[in-house]
């Protein structure tokens, strides 16, 4: 995806940008191709690629809300910035927080906001259930994007999310996941509002996006240690 397709692309999700997020964009993407020569952080390092697999993807999200109504953001398993960081550069009234357990990654998120020199962007490197514990029912909207199994993702990331708030799954096929999430997407006082099933323009491969909302407070206890939640996957993995 060459930079006038990716502008064209947008506009059909309702996307109007300008010259100067198109340029720190620009910067973003030779700056990860960069960076990826010394430290692996994905296996898409053609400049079209990044476009269409990156940073048009993760904005593929519009299609299930509005950001222009959201306030603040977590990424959870941010990796190099996807969603959340290109989220940032194009909604940059909204404070963002990128969360990765890697520090490898962090690092090269700090490094690339300084370059771009943004503000309303918080790094941390920690491991998300450990800083979701401290921050519960605190954010407007909560992302992941291909990080996980959706039910042990619901786990992590739904204890954020505020009350009417949501926890946004940008996922590729999916549909085992959402049936395996369904018990613990209820414990957690959340309901499935819709499930987006797309495909990428160009390569045609397919998406689903997954919107969930938060409807009551975190139970006590939740999240769980990540054993935990990765011992009850497998479980239910094997039981269906």
């Amino acid at each position: 995806m060459n930079r006038e397709t990716f502008i064209k692309e947008l506009e059909k999700l309702n996307i109007k940008i300008d010259e100067v997020k198109l340029e720190q964009l620009d910067k973003y993407a030779n700056f990860l191709i960069e960076y990826n020569k010394h430290t692996n952080l994905t296996a898409i390092t053609d400049l079209n690629d990044i476009y269409l697999k990156h940073f048009y993807d993760s904005l593929t999200i519009v299609r299930n809300i509005d950001l222009n109504k959201v306030n603040n953001l977590i990424d959870i398993g941010t990796g190099a910035g996807f969603p959340g960081m290109v989220l940032k550069i194009v909604f940059p009234h909204i404070n963002v927080t990128l969360l990765d357990s890697n520090n490898k990654k962090t690092k090269f998120l700090i490094e690339l906001s300084n370059s771009l020199n943004l503000d309303g962007v918080n790094i941390v490197n920690e491991r998300s259930e450990d800083f979701a514990r401290k921050n519960l029912d605190s954010y407007d909207l909560v992302t992941s994007r291909a990080v996980t199994t959706l039910p042990a993702l619901v786990e992590l990331c739904l204890p954020l999310v505020k009350i009417d708030g949501y926890f946004i799954s940008l996922k590729g096929t999916a549909t085992e996941e959402i049936k395996l999430s369904s018990n613990i997407i209820k414990k957690l006082n959340g309901t499935i509002e819709s499930i987006d099933e797309f495909n990428l323009p160009i390569e045609e491969s397919k998406r689903t996006i997954i919107k969930i909302r938060k409807i009551g407070t975190t139970p006590k206890g939740y999240p769980r240690n990540y054993a935990s939640i990765k011992k009850d996957v497998e479980k239910m993995s094997k039981i269906k």
